[in-house]
């Protein structure tokens, strides 16, 4: 009798454990609202179990009204394509982690391509985003390269290889200013870098940036600024030859 009752109260305890499951994935949800045109495909029956399979967020998915996020035409960030109209993703509720989980996954290389695997009768039913190539602005950089020059050398120069004048220099592990040129957002990199880090924690923009935390480790010392001499190094690095850093890895 003691084995049976005690055989009854495993199953039990198995039984809460495995409806236990479900209930913790439910408190992890979040809302999508998708256009007509996409739900009527079945695309959207097909790809959200596999993403809540894999990071365990149940999506409930609407047609209108609120929701945490919006799959449409002509969205932010563009997922997939039919008939030349790209449907992107845009976020409305910033402060919801589980639509950041839903945004990362469909953005990402292992949503899309989920997404465009999705066939009806044979046949593939969205493709790659139709990129409209967009005719780059000249950017007129109004600091003096002279100048900046300098600045990059007594500010960055500490850490940063900014040229042949303190080419045995810098930190090996901190990418050149000819290496930086080379990416093709460098310019956002240079006008935003005190936001970047580790430059936070001891750059001083006058009327931008905290002031510095003399509380920090003596090792520490600040690095001022103006918001002029940003610009004369910007200038400066537009000079700069980009490094050739050889064609991508292909991999078989």
């Amino acid at each position: 009798m003691d084995f049976f009752r005690f055989l009854i109260g495993f199953l039990a305890v198995a039984v809460a454990g495995v409806a236990a499951g479900p209930a913790v994935s439910q408190s992890k949800t979040t809302t999508l609202l998708v256009v007509p045109e996409v739900q009527d495909t079945g695309v959207v029956k097909f790809m959200l179990p596999r993403f809540t399979l894999k990071h365990g967020v149940r999506v409930t998915v609407v047609d209108e009204g609120d929701a945490s996020g919006s799959l449409i035409a002509d969205g932010d960030t563009v997922v997939f394509s039919r008939g030349g109209t790209n449907y992107g993703l845009t976020v409305h509720d910033m402060d919801d982690p589980h639509m950041a989980t839903l945004a990362a996954w469909m953005t990402g290389d292992v949503g899309r391509r989920t997404i465009l695997s999705f066939k009806k009768d044979g046949q593939a039913v969205f493709e790659a985003p139709v990129v409209v190539a967009e005719a780059e602005e000249a950017v007129e950089l109004e600091g003096d390269a002279a100048r900046g020059a300098d600045l990059a050398l007594s500010a960055c120069g500490r850490c940063h290889v900014v040229g042949e004048v303190n080419r045995m220099n810098g930190i090996g592990s901190t990418p050149s200013f000819a290496v930086l040129r080379s990416l093709d957002d460098w310019l956002e990199r240079f006008l935003a870098f005190y936001a970047l880090n580790p430059h936070p924690s001891f750059t001083i923009i006058p009327d931008v940036t905290e002031p510095f935390d003399e509380t920090r480790p003596s090792p520490i010392s600040p690095v001022t600024l103006t918001l002029e001499e940003l610009e004369n190094i910007v200038a400066y690095t537009a000079t700069v030859d980009p490094a050739d850093l050889g064609s991508p890895i292909a991999h078989q």
